[in-house]
């Protein structure tokens, strides 16, 4: 039987649409470039604002946070190599995209972006040259010019970088950028925390190998990180898994009987006397 193979840009695409779109970016997987054309693998992120906020830009990767394009289209490789035939796809979809919807060089930046690093002698003969960010690189090539190129390898371990760099094929780069997304796991959704954690189990097994040959969907990796993660917690002690939550947090949703429940009798008279002093303070202003 032929298994049908994974479209790495939508797993990338559905990250950066949970990611990006409270933040007033929308994100399109399988964007047409053309009125009637084949649906290209390709994601288009489209700014709302006049300019990137703080906040999107700490959530973009060096070359497109340093854009002014509204629209930028990201022809992404995974499992492919970069050879003539990415660039010329990148080429393409950059040309039909600005004619279809009838706007200018200054309003797109089409990215072709690598999980593997090209060889030197590809870079070379198309003219592509490093730029002041780490592997982020652009073409003196008068065809090429408008194509930029981002290696995620190559990208720095800015906080900024690590959403794209959790999809770089070099394991030491992943596991890297996974490590600093899971620092700040108690900031972000629960549907986002649920993506990672599942592209995590998938991705590296028990001797923390990746696999890159798995067939997923993101609704498959959603439903992987639910599943690990609701078996992490049950083997939590209590304490273990109140860690790091604020007290409101943890008293959210409970009754005011359920609040009081396990506390002492000279606990409760404690309280008591308290809510007493707030009443007396608040009665004399």
């Amino acid at each position: 039987m032929t298994k049908t193979p994974t479209k790495w840009h939508q797993l990338l695409g559905s990250l950066l649409k949970e990611l990006l779109s409270p933040m007033n970016i929308s994100v399109q997987p399988d964007v047409k470039v053309m009125i009637k054309p084949p649906e290209a693998d390709i994601l288009l992120l489209r700014r709302d604002s006049p300019k990137w906020t703080a906040e999107q830009k700490s959530c973009l990767p060096d070359g497109i946070r340093d854009s002014n394009c509204s629209h930028i289209l990201i022809e992404f490789k995974y499992t492919e190599s970069i050879n003539q035939e990415a660039f010329r796809q990148a080429l393409g979809y950059d040309t039909f995209y600005k004619r279809s919807h009838k706007i200018g060089e200054k309003e797109i930046q089409t990215v072709l972006m690598s999980a593997k690093t090209p060889y030197a002698d590809t870079m070379k003969k198309f003219g592509y040259v490093k730029t002041k960010h780490e592997g982020v690189y652009c073409s003196n090539n008068p065809i090429l010019n408008t194509i930029l190129f981002i290696d995620l390898n190559e990208l720095s371990n800015e906080p900024h970088n690590a959403w794209v760099k959790c999809f770089a094929s070099k394991k030491r780069e992943k596991q890297k950028a996974f490590v600093q997304l899971q620092a700040g796991l108690t900031g972000m959704t629960f549907s986002l925390e649920y993506f990672l954690t599942g592209l995590w189990k998938c991705w590296f097994n028990d001797t923390g190998e990746t696999d890159m040959s798995i067939a997923l969907t993101a609704e498959d990796v959603t439903k992987i990180g639910k599943m690990w993660g609701k078996s992490y917690l049950s083997m939590l002690k209590p304490a273990e898994r109140l860690a790091g939550l604020k007290p409101t947090e943890r008293l959210a949703g409970l009754k005011p009987v359920e609040r009081l429940a396990g506390l002492k009798p000279a606990e409760i008279e404690e309280l008591e006397d308290y809510i007493n002093q707030l009443k007396s303070q608040k009665s004399l202003k």
